[in-house]
């Protein structure tokens, strides 16, 4: 009897912020799926380029340099992926930025607050713009499969807020409502556009935090299972999103963080 196949074979996918922590680990998973990968990356050139060779390189996997702050740089992006690999079938923005240091809302400089809507959301929207135009140009990878897949990166501090974070929180339930209205608008077209939001996971971008042993008390025992994700525990969820198995989702927000949010 034949397992159950997950596989992207024929498929693109284009993944940001794609050299570390969650996005690093989608890279992966999305080439072992079968998906031909271009990624984004900011500064880490090294390890983005080792991660693109040990992916197969530049036939298989590119890693491209591409800052994203306006929706511009999220439209070169795409853009620039097409070019490379030929289609867009698959877009997964996960890149994002969030300030360790607790700001209360009174003082939050109006730089931190356009700094992070810029990244967390303006981009986006040049990213979904471009991607949903170029999947709507393209004929599906194979027949009977689905146009295009979106899959963003929101957070529980979308969902619940995150007091002293206004500026991130306000950028990742920006998201979670993009989600719900494309869903629906580019349903005709047969591109599904689903969220995961994950709560605390082991990156580098959330090290500073959880290495503060008062923050990390806090931080863990506001989860119940006890502990943050692996950054494969977001990925995962991510790559099924974008599978057959998943095909009759779409505009749905996808819980990944221990429980944090049933409680906080």
């Amino acid at each position: 009897m034949a397992g159950v196949v997950l596989s992207l074979e024929n498929k693109v996918a284009l993944i940001t912020g794609g050299s570390r922590g969650v996005g690093a680990a989608a890279v992966r998973l999305f080439h072992e799926a079968g998906a031909r990968v271009a990624f984004s990356y900011r500064a880490a050139s090294e390890r983005a380029e080792a991660l693109a060779a040990a992916c197969g390189g530049p036939g298989t996997c590119t890693a491209f340099a591409q800052e994203l702050r306006t929706p511009e740089d999220g439209r070169t992006l795409v853009r620039r992926t097409a070019e490379r690999f030929g289609r867009i079938d698959i877009l997964v923005a996960n890149h994002g930025v969030w300030e360790a240091q607790d700001q209360p809302i009174a003082t939050m400089p109006e730089s931190q607050w356009r700094r992070t809507l810029a990244i967390n959301l303006d981009s986006v929207f040049g990213l979904i713009q471009a991607a949903a135009g170029q999947m709507q140009q393209q004929a599906p990878a194979a027949p009977g499969t689905a146009a295009g897949n979106i899959v963003l990166v929101s957070s529980t501090a979308g969902q619940r807020g995150e007091a002293f974070h206004a500026d991130y929180a306000a950028s990742k339930g920006a998201i979670i409502s993009m989600t719900k209205g494309l869903a629906t608008e580019l349903a005709p077209w047969g591109i599904r556009v689903n969220c995961v939001a994950p709560g605390w996971v082991a990156t580098d971008m959330s090290a500073p935090a959880l290495n503060d042993p008062r923050t990390r008390e806090k931080v863990f025992g506001g989860i119940p299972l006890g502990r943050v994700a692996d950054p494969w525990e977001i990925a995962g969820p991510i790559l099924f999103l974008c599978m057959p198995l998943a095909g009759f989702m779409t505009g749905e927000i996808v819980n990944v963080n221990g429980g944090a949010v049933l409680i906080g």
